[in-house]
């Protein structure tokens, strides 16, 4: 009796750091979120006397894989541009799949029509514009040939847009963050 007591105390304690190892190995290979980043925004025309119906607004995108042990296939990338509640423009950038340790630039642009055209425009030149990004994505992780499920994305930030039609308050990017639900 005595021995069959410790026998299962003894495979106990292997169940007990096995456990521990999965662990371990589950919290280092856990797979972490892209980073996206706006850089190079920029309203071309701006300042032109030539008032238009239209304008054009071009930026370009980064996103990187912080994963050493991971590569990222991107569903496609949906962004959405609002001025206060008025949606100015939106892009869909197609799936990509993104190496381990890797980034990604886009460079792109979108045309904003009358009447969002016009009150931009007036708020740029009075310096007190500020766009709202909005990007929704799906993403999947590979580990080790191992696909994961899917992991819905959503991130936002804020523009704020200098009389130049360049990112104002000295900086030069701006960091997409979790957005709030």
């Amino acid at each position: 009796m005595c021995e069959t007591k410790n026998f299962y105390f003894w495979i106990l304690q292997i169940l007990g750091l096995l456990g521990i190892l999965v662990l371990c190995l589950w919290l280092a290979l856990r797979p972490g979120s892209p980073h996206f980043t706006i850089t190079n925004f920029s309203v071309p025309a701006v300042n032109d006397s030539n008032t238009s119906d239209h304008g054009i607004i071009q930026y370009q995108l980064d996103i990187k894989n912080p994963n050493k042990d991971s590569g990222i296939y991107y569903d496609d990338i949906l962004l959405i541009f609002y001025h206060g509640v008025n949606i100015v423009g939106n892009n869909t950038i197609p799936s990509f799949t993104e190496g381990k340790n890797r980034s990604h630039q886009v460079l792109n642009h979108f045309d904003v029509d009358n009447p969002y055209w016009a009150a931009l425009r007036s708020a740029i030149l009075n310096a007190t514009a500020e766009l709202r990004v909005d990007l929704s994505t799906k993403v999947r992780y590979k580990t080790w040939l191992i696909k994961s499920r899917h992991h819905g994305l959503h991130r936002e930030g804020n523009i704020p847009i200098g009389k130049d039609g360049k990112i104002s308050n000295n900086k030069k990017k701006v960091k997409l963050r979790n957005a709030s639900k």
